[in-house]
């Protein structure tokens, strides 16, 4: 299988590209740092293809799309690149930021790729990383858990196209909790996942082209008692 892994320099990206290599798929890694990149193809050099991407910038669809004809196709793309930061203090700058990154540069890429397979009228698997954090407001990250829940909802809205147009597009939203990663270093939150276990989740929903994964049991009864809780209690709640 050829699968393309945007944000694949660290984390979660990093991890599961790791895991489809050791299972002998190729593997096109993206991000805006190259030297994990070319560790990776170091490693790998008969299965990596890799590029410098900055999914904010204008030019990043058409680096995609060189990706892909380097790598000879793509049956799969998984969205893995984000920004995520707490900000109770509403800092602007961090707010779009997150914004940007998380909701145009999602769109630009995603579309990219959907498009891709459409205009090839080939059979796609579109998969991106969510967050749990999408299921309620958090008053600490406002824009990372907004922008999360938008993702959900652009995805939701790719499935019911790719159906109702006969595109053949598999959509999967993948919904991790609390990851050890650069994301969330800033607090030790509870039930906190290796990227490595995060990894072999995802590879195994993948594989079986389920529609959500939520990584793992834990989260997805969390999420049950999330949306359970009435508006009113759930603004007065304290959060890790």
């Amino acid at each position: 299988m050829r699968i393309i892994i945007m944000g694949a320099s660290s984390g979660i990206g990093l991890n599961t590209a790791r895991e489809f290599l050791q299972l002998g798929h190729r593997v096109g890694v993206a991000a805006r740092r190259l030297a994990p990149l070319q560790a990776l193809k170091a490693e790998f050099p008969s299965q990596v293809e890799c590029a410098q991407i900055d999914v904010n910038a204008s030019e990043a669809d058409q680096q995609l799309l060189q990706l892909i004809e380097t790598l000879g196709g793509m049956d799969l793309y998984l969205h893995s690149s984000g920004e995520g930061h707490e900000n109770k203090e509403l800092q602007p700058a961090v707010e779009l930021s997150i914004l940007t990154t998380n909701g145009t540069g999602f769109v630009r890429m995603v579309t990219t790729a959907y498009r891709y397979w459409v205009q090839h009228q080939q059979v796609g698997h579109l998969a991106a990383i969510t967050s749990v954090a999408g299921t309620r407001g958090l008053g600490i990250a406002p824009a990372y858990s907004a922008t999360k829940r938008m993702q959900s909802q652009y995805l939701q809205a790719l499935a019911q196209l790719s159906h109702q147009s006969h595109h053949n597009i598999t959509i999967t939203d993948i919904q991790p909790g609390f990851v050890r990663t650069d994301f969330i270093a800033e607090r030790n939150y509870p039930m906190l996942i290796s990227p490595e276990k995060a990894a072999r989740h995802i590879v195994k929903g993948l594989l079986k082209r389920q529609r959500r994964i939520v990584i793992d049991w834990r989260y997805r009864v969390l999420m049950m008692l999330w949306r359970a809780i009435p508006r009113c209690i759930w603004e007065r709640m304290p959060f890790p």
